[in-house]
């Protein structure tokens, strides 16, 4: 399969961008001011004109405006990738999501959702034909593998104690992630270290909780690339989000082999399996607290069901998996 990616904005000297090139995919960009700006159409039909693809694939709702306005035009199947359940929003963001629903509804051969459970909210908020629309969930690539000396060298990297437990939370630091809700709940959590990686315009409440809590109870990594590196120095992956369609974060838990306790919302159950990790509700900081206690407290515990996480990772979550059913979606559409 030939792959092109396509930018709506800028590239600039972003990361991402590079590493794409370095795998051999073609990267371009529509050099947008916005993400809304009117110019994106006539730019994209350009590029369609030149790489002539057999499918063109869009994520998120202002690709999919875009590449909805194209699609029709030029003839080519056009599938969509919801990522985000959109339930909270109202005023100008409930009508761009609107727009982005009408527009993939016209135009989409088929719409992809990440999770059942984001597939059933969908359908639910809007008339779309269910055999339209399936649920391809997102894999990670296995992660290296990692020894007792790179456990040791991350945990003195970030100044954490070899001998500690440690809960670690990754993701971005914003509304409805529930850091506020693992910060209160760490309050109750005697003996365990909790890792918090990421950034975000939640920040300044993060640093807030966790300045108000026992020395070293908290950790904060900020922004990292080195996901799997922190979960081999971990002993357990916090998710309480108060929603949430389908984490990545806890897809790395179960590659990395370590168990999860996480908020029974959105598609997370679709993740964490029995076995795998402890499901709490979501904004329970109590109930969030005796969970983690009772896998800190247990280390045979963590390791069946980390055990148990790594088999259902190569059996549903691996990348490769994830691809070739996308493949063969798109096969499926261009034959």
């Amino acid at each position: 399969m030939e792959m092109s990616v396509v930018s709506m904005m800028p590239l600039g000297a972003l990361r991402y961008p590079q590493r794409l090139r370095e795998a051999g995919v073609d990267v371009r960009s529509l050099e947008l001011r916005a993400w809304w700006d009117p110019r994106g159409p006539r730019r994209l039909s350009g590029l369609i004109a030149d790489l002539v693809p057999d499918v063109l694939h869009s994520h998120l709702k202002h690709a999919d405006v875009v590449a909805g306005r194209v699609a029709v035009g030029v003839g080519v199947p056009h599938v969509s990738t919801l990522h985000v359940v959109e339930d909270q929003v109202v005023g100008l963001a409930a009508r761009k999501r609107n727009l982005a629903a009408r527009s993939r509804m016209r135009s989409a051969a088929v719409t992809i959702a990440v999770s059942d459970a984001l597939r059933a909210w969908y359908l639910a908020t809007f008339p779309e034909w269910p055999d339209r629309v399936v649920t391809i969930r997102n894999g990670v690539p296995a992660p290296p593998v990692f020894d007792e000396t790179d456990r040791t060298a991350v945990r003195a990297e970030l100044g954490i104690p070899p001998e500690a437990v440690v809960a670690t939370m990754v993701g971005v630091v914003r509304p409805g992630k529930g850091h506020d809700v693992l910060l209160r709940a760490a309050a109750h959590v005697d003996g365990v270290v909790f890792l918090i990686a990421g950034d975000g315009p939640e920040m300044a409440t993060v640093r807030r909780l966790a300045a108000a809590l026992p020395p070293g109870r908290v950790v904060l990594a900020g922004f990292r690339e080195d996901v799997s590196r922190l979960l081999a120095a971990s002993d357990l992956v916090v998710q309480p989000s108060r929603f949430d369609a389908l984490p990545t974060t806890l897809i790395h838990a179960l590659a990395a082999g370590i168990p999860a306790v996480a908020s029974q919302v959105g598609g997370i159950p679709e993740i964490v399996a029995p076995g795998t990790g402890l499901l709490v509700p979501p904004g329970d900081p109590d109930r969030l607290a005796a969970a983690v206690r009772s896998l800190a407290g247990d280390a045979d515990a963590r390791r069946w069901m980390g055990k148990a996480a790594r088999e259902r990772f190569d059996q549903e979550f691996d990348g490769a998996r994830w691809a070739g059913r996308l493949v063969a979606l798109y096969r499926s559409l261009s034959d």
